[in-house]
């Protein structure tokens, strides 16, 4: 799951940086970069309060599943 995440994450911040840099990156995606990150603070916190076999797969689950939809989103929009 941890390797994952940071290949998903890293996947994620290269495409969003290289957009910034070319100036191409749009407002609703910047708002995405903020809201998407309170979500899944939410989620992992709200995860962390019950029971749990194992507290931090449940912790890292919300973050690592908005990195992989959002590499995969970005990939396919940088495709186009």
């Amino acid at each position: 799951m941890l390797t994952d995440l940071a290949l998903a994450s890293w996947e994620t911040i290269a495409h969003r940086m290289s957009s910034i840099a070319r100036g191409t990156c749009s407002p609703s995606e910047y708002q995405r970069m903020v809201t998407e990150k309170l979500l899944a603070a939410q989620r992992s916190a709200f995860a962390l309060m019950l029971p749990q076999r194992n507290p931090l797969a449940a912790a890292l689950a919300p973050w690592r599943a908005a990195a992989s939809k959002n590499a995969k989103r970005l990939r396919r929009k940088r495709r186009r």
